[in-house]
């Protein structure tokens, strides 16, 4: 993926995070992920693997192509 991809996927990601009015806190409990690293994965700046995909995607109860779909 090209780097605004990335910010296009945090975004995507944090837009869906903060509609169900989940916070990072809570994201990384329910993912086993630091915050840090979600805070770094939603500002674009990391390359995520498939399996940390996977975790955000069902810590949010979504699929992870509803993650890569870009358009709100």
């Amino acid at each position: 993926m090209e780097q605004t991809e990335f910010l296009k996927l945090g975004y995507k990601i944090k837009y869906e995070r903060v509609k169900r009015k989940v916070s990072q806190l809570a994201l990384s409990l329910k993912t086993g992920l630091t915050t840090r690293t979600i805070s770094r994965i939603e500002c674009g700046t990391i390359d995520p693997k498939y399996s940390t995909l996977v975790k955000i995607a069902q810590a949010l109860d979504l699929e992870v192509k509803e993650l890569l779909d870009f358009t709100l």
